[in-house]
């Protein structure tokens, strides 16, 4: 398989393994510096509406709404991720979370029964209600899954919250509660921030709670 798309030198005429590594080391550097300055810049940008998304989320937790995580691919990952971080915080108070990609069976019973646009959508339905939070992560912000999953959690009356990347996509235009957007076009980059922002998100919620994260 081809590497060439991420580090096009090692498949060019380089043979000194000294100057390789050189290579490697460089890019590696200057993707970390990418990374870091993405994440500071999207956390100063959407600072206020973390602290806005928190505010509403801790509002659902001390009323006994549950938070349900869900998204695609590396987005699945985090998704996990973040109901984790809410179920068993390293520090702070545990919180009601649940991750929608976290079943195998349910999806794949779902995606083969129904179609894997409904994956999300149809456990919101048996398990979500008014009052909990729908937080879907993209780094497009156009999974048709997440759209699906986030019109039926406005149905149902969820408070409902984004994750994208790029400039939003769908899910910026589907009148989110809150949709937070990371400004960039490498979805390396973006799930990097996305992570911070979550991290920073979890931290807003339990200091809203009273707890000190």
């Amino acid at each position: 398989m081809s590497t060439d798309f991420l580090y096009p030198f090692i498949e060019g005429d380089e043979h000194d393994p000294a100057a390789l590594l050189a290579d490697l080391a460089a890019s590696a550097a200057g993707k970390a510096a990418e990374s870091g300055r993405l994440r500071t810049e999207t956390l100063e940008a959407v600072g206020t509406d973390i602290a806005a998304a928190a505010a509403a989320m801790a509002g659902c937790f001390r009323a006994g709404g549950r938070l349900f995580t869900f998204g695609n691919g590396g987005s699945a990952t985090d998704a996990d991720g973040i109901a984790a971080l809410f179920q068993h915080p390293p520090r702070g108070r545990p919180l009601p979370a649940r991750s929608l990609v976290a079943d195998r069976a349910v999806l794949t019973a779902l995606a083969n029964d129904v179609g894997f646009e409904l994956v999300f959508s149809r456990q919101l339905i048996a398990h979500g209600r008014a009052g909990d939070m729908a937080l879907g992560v993209s780094t497009s912000g156009n999974s048709h899954n997440l759209i699906h999953a986030f019109s039926e959690a406005q149905r149902l009356g969820l408070l409902t919250l984004g994750l994208a990347g790029y400039d939003g996509g769908g899910m910026g235009a589907a009148g989110l509660d809150h949709c937070l957007v990371v400004r960039s076009d490498s979805v390396h980059r973006i799930q990097e921030a996305e992570a911070a922002v979550m991290f920073a998100m979890w931290g807003a919620v339990q200091r809203a709670l009273g707890s000190s994260p």
